[in-house]
């Protein structure tokens, strides 16, 4: 830990009368919590497109069954504005830590319920109907989670190198991808299990997919462990210290702040849109029937191209970070996110299945020249966000505001997505899906276009400025 952060810290602690907390316990707190949160969704997101369709949405069709699957994976982002406002409140009113256990514990237990769920050859509707609950439960931590992970992050950060701080938790998004998904990986190859053809009576689709979410009790657990060690946030600390918390925090960042409620709400759209293509949607479309229009590529060569590719997604946050303190968040995110548009104009040329091939004839090494393309624009787009969202919003709402625009941009550009983009691939060709994500990138720009630079914003003051822009 640098003499610089020990000082920033220290002084912090003076002025609230807090124990100082060593830099690197801040950000292991905020990045496990996130690995955590990313983890207990990915594996769901793997699961609804591999498992779920099998398993628990029985339908005439397989399409039928698939679209069933991605409409209960969507059903979370309906209730993380409803984490967001929830966990928001306790937030802004009682502070960052309990506010950042309490979400942990509510996604954590419910990934682990799904994993003990029967199925709908067990109990019928009543299968559905509970993962559908367990979903809602899954998206309601999660609302709750980020910001808290972010703030946490923020609030902690020396002078100048806030967004190198902020995407701390944002490796959080591909380390549990990677965690997941190397896990459903690890268990397929161990259980002979075949996408392409499979067996309901085999190991993996009997038990084997429990595994990965009865799994998450053990690093639930971990990151509860961590969080409990830490202090409040010197910046939540010296508002409380100045009376400046507010009784409802939602009717006043309402009142407040509800042009940066929709600038965050779009700024973060296109990288929602962006995120969940490439983490869900593609899947789908690359491990499909070919005869249902798909491109046919064994579930297991398909992950490990995704593997690869993810890796850049993490290389790129902190570079994300860096060049957003540099250059500044605004200028930056105009130039990563007209590169997502220009990029969403190419899809057909990289994924028609004249273009690819389909089977054991696709051009693995096309698929994985795509995707590492988009893994790379994700990190630059994504590592910035838990930097700008907060910056928006004054101390006093902060957890509130952020947390409700990054959820309902969720609903806008992620639960929709894999949805959307696999209606348009059936029915309009792989084409469209680019297009679509294109047409998301236009009105991020259009939000960042409206919204002024933060990155020399000073958190403790931000109020007057948020009121006064």
């Amino acid at each position: 830990m640098s003499t610089t952060s020990t000082n920033t810290d220290t002084a912090g602690a003076v002025e609230t009368g807090a124990t100082p907390v060593p830099r690197g316990r801040v950000i292991f707190a905020s990045l496990v919590g996130t690995s955590i949160e990313f983890y207990d969704f990915y594996i769901y997101a793997t699961a609804a497109i591999s498992v779920f369709p099998l398993l628990f949405f029985p339908a005439t069709s397989a399409t039928g069954a698939l679209l069933a699957s991605l409409a209960t994976f969507g059903v979370a982002f309906i209730a993380r504005p409803v984490g967001s406002v929830l966990f928001g409140h306790y937030g802004d009113r009682t502070g960052r830590k309990a506010t950042l256990l309490g979400s942990l514990l509510v996604m954590g237990i419910a990934t682990v319920l799904i994993g003990l769920l029967p199925t709908y050859a067990q109990i019928g509707l009543w299968a559905p109907a509970m993962l559908a609950i367990m979903r809602f439960c899954q998206g309601l931590g999660l609302g709750g989670e980020w910001s808290g992970a972010a703030l946490l992050a923020t609030e902690y950060a020396e002078k100048g190198k806030r967004a190198r701080a902020a995407m701390w938790p944002q490796l959080g998004a591909p380390i549990g991808f990677l965690f997941a998904n190397g896990f459903f990986l690890l268990l397929t190859v161990w259980m002979g299990h075949d996408s392409t053809d499979p067996a309901h009576d085999g190991a993996f689709l009997t038990w084997g997919w429990r595994v990965p979410f009865l799994a998450s009790a053990v690093i639930v657990a971990l990151g509860v462990y961590v969080r409990v060690k830490l202090e409040e946030t010197p910046v939540f600390a010296r508002a409380v210290a100045r009376g400046e918390k507010v009784k409802t925090p939602l009717k006043t960042v309402f009142r407040t702040s509800w042009r940066q409620l929709i600038q965050g709400t779009f700024i973060m759209l296109a990288t929602y849109t962006l995120f969940y293509l490439f983490t869900t949607w593609i899947l789908s479309y690359s491990i499909g029937a070919v005869e249902n229009g798909f491109l046919g590529i064994p579930y297991q060569d398909f992950l490990v191209l995704q593997l690869i590719a993810i890796l850049f997604f993490a290389a790129f946050v902190p570079v994300s970070g860096a060049l957003a303190d540099r250059f500044g968040r605004k200028p930056f995110l105009i130039v990563v996110t007209s590169l997502i548009l220009i990029f969403g104009m190419t899809f057909n040329a990289f994924l028609s299945p004249d273009v690819m091939g389909t089977g054991e004839a696709a051009n693995m090494g096309l698929m994985l020249v795509f995707l590492i393309i988009g893994m790379i624009l994700m990190g630059l787009t994504f590592g910035v966000q838990s930097a700008i969202l907060p910056e928006l919003f004054p101390t006093n709402v902060r957890y509130t505001g952020s947390a409700i625009a990054y959820n309902f941009s969720s609903i806008l550009g992620a639960a929709v997505a894999p949805f959307i983009a696999a209606w348009l691939a059936s029915s309009y060709g792989v084409g469209w899906v680019g297009v679509y994500l294109g047409s998301m990138a236009v009105l991020t720009l259009l939000a960042l276009f409206s919204t002024r630079e933060t990155r020399d914003l000073d958190l403790d003051n931000v109020e007057d400025a948020a009121v006064s822009a």
